[in-house]
């Protein structure tokens, strides 16, 4: 009682409160169910999509994948993959890298997948709801202008993703304090603005490639791809905007493990 200590940040008293004990260190690890369960997901979405690039590589030469625009399809495909390997930075002891990479690397991707699929729906839209085409829309069709969405798009999230990384970068964030007896260690996401700028910038072109899907819903059966691309923006879309209420209302680990439940679900 005369000689009352505190327990420093990194340790707390045991009941007794006559001795001070070190606080565990916790985080999203491959070896607990919850990480193990999201890095199964994610390895096992990434091989099923890579097996559909396989099958459309071997039968490259059939009337249905060169009617679904065989490029941009593979564009999609191999982003896709990628982009159900992106958990995999979220799981395991946070490090500088990794929390650069989460973000900059989820952002890159997913503004490819989405401005490749607003390509294709355009790419469909000018092919079967012009009905008059003129010189100029003959000349988009034959030199393939709607693929350069894709450069122009990712162009602009390069440079968003820049000036957040140039200005306020993610770091490794300790919180010793929200929990007792344990010490968190996340990626702070730094600047708020830029996180949400990254995350509004998807959801326009999600938003736009919904649109421009929507414009072709009732095609012919032989060209229902757009049918699919519009259900899938509308729950891509969903998903984000879900998420913000809930990361927001989350911490620890169970923040992150929220996001990439939603990185998974998005990607699918």
């Amino acid at each position: 009682v005369d000689h009352c200590v505190m327990c420093p940040g990194s340790h707390y008293a045991n009941p007794e409160e006559n001795h001070c004990l070190q606080k565990a260190v916790i985080f999203l690890a491959y070896e607990e169910p919850l990480g193990m369960a999201l890095n199964y997901l994610s390895l096992g979405f990434s091989a099923l999509t890579a097996g559909v690039l396989v099958l459309f590589v071997k039968y490259h030469h059939t009337p249905i994948v060169k009617a679904n625009n065989q490029i941009l399809t593979y564009i999609l495909l191999i982003t896709l993959t990628f982009c159900f390997l992106c958990p995999l930075l979220f799981i395991g002891h946070p490090t500088t890298a990794t929390c650069i990479l989460q973000q900059s690397r989820f952002a890159v991707l997913f503004t490819i997948a989405l401005s490749t699929i607003l390509a294709k729906t355009i790419t469909v839209v000018l092919a079967f709801k012009i009905t008059v085409p003129g010189r100029l829309i003959r000349w988009i069709m034959i030199s393939r202008a709607p693929n350069l969405i894709i450069p122009i798009c990712t162009l602009i999230q390069i440079v968003i993703c820049g000036i957040w990384l140039s200005t306020s970068p993610p770091f490794i964030e300790t919180n010793a304090y929200s929990e007792h007896g344990h010490i968190i260690i996340i990626c702070n996401r730094g600047s708020p603005f830029a996180f949400h700028s990254v995350l509004g910038y998807l959801c326009f072109l999600a938003l736009g490639s919904y649109t421009m899907a929507y414009l072709s819903r009732n095609l012919p059966d032989t060209f229902n791809e757009a049918k699919f691309m519009a259900f899938s923006m509308l729950v891509f879309f969903s998903v984000w905007v879900t998420f913000l209420p809930v990361y927001h209302s989350t911490n620890g680990k169970l923040m992150v493990a929220m996001e990439v439940f939603s990185i998974l679900t998005s990607s699918a």
